[in-house]
């Protein structure tokens, strides 16, 4: 999960650069704005052409990536915890207190070894499947 987190970021990191790099009209994202919140699109053609200017990169320059990525990675965790939380999240909260289960299952968004842990600690005693179901959602 780790890995492919940081192969993002560096594809976004060099596309970044490669479209800052570009002239306006050859611009491949768009940006659209819903709710508050954007989403970038990339071409395909794009991120193969990122991938192949970083893996085309010396050992010092990935290096610098590397830590560049990593800056970036610890900001975007510090703004995320220190975010309000979303609607979706005080939902899970009470869902956790009524259903641990299915509040896990809908966090996950799959059947895996949390679910299973919070249904087996839900059977058990319903007060620890609650604790690790909040444990989970937030």
């Amino acid at each position: 999960m780790k890995k492919t987190a940081f192969n993002f970021a560096f594809v976004l990191l060099t596309f970044i650069s490669i479209n800052v790099n570009a002239s306006s009209s050859e611009t491949t994202t768009t940006n659209t704005t819903t709710s508050g919140s954007s989403k970038t699109v990339i071409n395909d053609a794009v991120v193969q052409d990122a991938m192949l200017q970083f893996k085309s990169l010396s050992r010092v320059d990935k290096k610098e990536k590397y830590a560049e990525v990593k800056k970036l990675m610890k900001e975007h965790k510090a703004q995320k915890a220190n975010a309000e939380p979303s609607t979706n999240t005080i939902l899970l909260a009470i869902l956790a207190i009524l259903l641990p289960p299915l509040a896990v299952y809908l966090h996950e968004g799959e059947l895996n070894t949390k679910f299973w842990l919070s249904v087996l600690l839900t059977l058990l005693f319903w007060l620890p499947g609650v604790i690790y179901a909040l444990i989970v959602v937030l």
